[in-house]
């Protein structure tokens, strides 16, 4: 439609242009993925073109190689089986995980180098296995390659597999900054496999529980209660007592991502988290989910001295966040710039700024109920850092 200004000196004309482009990718919770007669893959890469042979590049993350000897020769041997529909044009290219990988482009170029040297296309596959920051990288190359060829990810961390996974964003650090590079692109499809769980060291299991525990508190009350009911049996990483808790959080994710109206995060809020930047402060020695779950702490407390949580419930949270493994305290949450001012708000602002518009954080009403506030008062987060410290010595 048109639309025409008569009354100004300067003539204009405005065509409005509006599209809507649907989004649709599975994602599929299996045990032993790379097994021959388990068809998870090869129905993945047939979703669209059933009587057609795919052609692939798999991106491994090398730590999980090294863990997993024979993962390399159970890849080849299951394309082998299916050479019908799946043609894995190189042996798996083993790539840096975690933070190394998203800390420099050079690793970017290597891959998209390695999607140009194997033709590969628009109708062709990036398949990454590995953890977020994999996802992430492989994620990046593959949107940007052709102006994007189809991406699968194979997540094999519980953080990744109940939160980033099934999420549509993909990015690298640069410039110092998280995530400063980056799309939002959806996978085509996702294939969680609680196998890659088992092989996982304790403190990584823990890790990844702090986004369920944040997605039930902000979203569903009865989640946080089955997390409760089910603590002994997380707190052991009991095999079935995990899975459920995977797909659960997973399922309240794509909810949030597929009805809740902000799937690009064109809006401007942080959700219950305002120490992510801990991770960062220490250097990751903090792991990811650890830094996350000392963000729910502060954020509950804050809850309860602003007057929306009722108080006692950050008490119970924290016990809860505590069994399962977390240790609600790092010193550098105490750190302060030149100007006094605490770091932990300093990433407040940086994040505002990677998300832009005002400053949005999710506290809670209650358990379940998560409520948006622009603004954080000083001397609370002081009060509330000062309550985290004290549970740490008593």
């Amino acid at each position: 439609m048109a639309n025409q200004d008569v009354h100004s000196p300067h003539r204009t004309t405005t065509l409005m242009q509006r599209f809507s482009v649907p989004f649709e990718f599975p994602v599929s919770f299996t045990e032993n993925l790379f097994d021959p007669e388990n068809p998870t893959l090869v129905d993945a890469l047939c979703r669209l073109e059933a009587k057609k042979t795919h052609r692939a590049v798999i991106f491994l993350d090398d730590g999980l190689a090294r863990t997993l000897p024979r993962l390399v020769d159970d890849i080849k041997a299951y394309a082998a089986h299916h050479k019908q529909y799946f043609d894995l044009v190189s042996n798996p290219v083993l790539i840096p995980g975690g933070e190394k990988i998203k800390s420099d482009l050079h690793f970017v170029e290597q891959m998209q180098q390695t999607l140009y040297d194997n033709r590969i296309d628009r109708h062709s596959y990036a398949i990454a296995i590995g953890g977020g920051a994999v996802l992430d990288a492989v994620g990046l190359v593959a949107a940007t390659t052709h102006r994007g060829v189809r991406h699968i990810r194979i997540p094999t961390t519980v953080l990744s597999q109940n939160d980033s996974g099934v999420g549509v964003k993909n990015g690298v650090n640069f410039y110092g900054a998280k995530n400063y590079v980056g799309t939002f692109a959806p996978p085509f499809a996702v294939l969680n496999d609680i196998a890659f769980i088992q092989h996982l060291e304790d403190r990584d299991k823990i890790s990844g529980l702090a986004e369920a525990v944040k997605v039930s508190l902000i979203r569903n009350r009865e989640f946080f209660h089955w997390l409760e009911q089910n603590a002994d049996r997380l707190a052991t990483f009991e095999k079935t007592a995990m899975a459920q808790m995977i797909r659960q959080c997973a399922e309240l994710h794509m909810h949030q991502i597929g009805h809740c109206g902000d799937p690009f995060e064109t809006g401007s809020a942080r959700p219950l988290d305002s120490a992510h930047k801990l991770e960062i402060m220490t250097r990751y020695h903090l792991r990811h989910g650890e830094a996350v779950a000392i963000g729910i702490a502060l954020d509950c407390r804050y809850s309860v001295l602003c007057g929306l949580l009722d108080a006692g419930e950050e008490d119970r949270i924290c016990f809860l966040l505590e069994f399962l493994g977390f240790k609600l305290w790092h010193s550098a949450i105490e750190a302060v710039n030149r100007d006094g001012q605490l770091e932990v708000l300093n990433g407040l602002c940086d994040f505002r700024e990677h998300l832009g518009g005002e400053l949005t954080i999710t506290l809670l009403s209650g358990i379940g109920t998560g409520v948006e506030v622009n603004e954080m008062d000083n001397d609370l987060v002081r009060q509330s850092i000062s309550w985290l410290k004290s549970r740490q010595e008593t």
